[in-house]
């Protein structure tokens, strides 16, 4: 696997996800191997905060705040997002009044677009609604993206 020339350039903060190739991904105490590893993530597609780079490491901060270092080629440019704060409704449109198309409940990741005015367009496997941005970790509230 290889680092995308986009994700390598990036400067943090900036959103990344586990690459879906990547089995396991082992977050590391500190910027190489021989570090202890604190964490293992088995869930392709998670979504992480980079917030510091260190050759080719990545700082990395998880849902649940946990920081750690992890090998950038284990890292995709995918933008995926995280469902919290209890079930979450997709709408048929970004209007909290437009049609409910499907719930997902919370810990579903989801490929992330179209984010605007506090929606974005969430994916589960082909199965798209809009979403509020408070409903999701994964992408910062106010962030536009087409």
């Amino acid at each position: 696997m290889v680092v995308t020339p986009a994700l390598a350039q990036r400067k943090p903060p900036y959103w990344a996800s586990v690459a879906a190739q990547a089995n396991e991904a082992r977050m590391r105490t500190g910027p190489g191997k021989q570090f202890p590893t604190s964490w293992i993530f088995q869930r392709p597609r998670l979504p992480l905060r980079v917030i510091g780079v260190y050759r080719e490491w990545r700082k990395v901060e998880d849902p649940g705040k946990t920081q750690g270092w992890i090998l950038s080629r284990l890292l995709s440019p995918q933008r995926t997002g995280l469902i919290i704060n209890g079930i979450a409704a997709m709408h048929a449109s970004p209007d909290a009044n437009a049609k409910i198309v499907f719930r997902a409940a919370p810990g579903v990741v989801g490929k992330l677009s179209e984010c605007a005015r506090g929606w974005c367009l969430f994916d589960v496997n082909g199965q798209m609604g809009y979403v509020e941005t408070s409903s999701i970790w994964g992408v910062d509230v106010e962030e536009t993206r087409r």
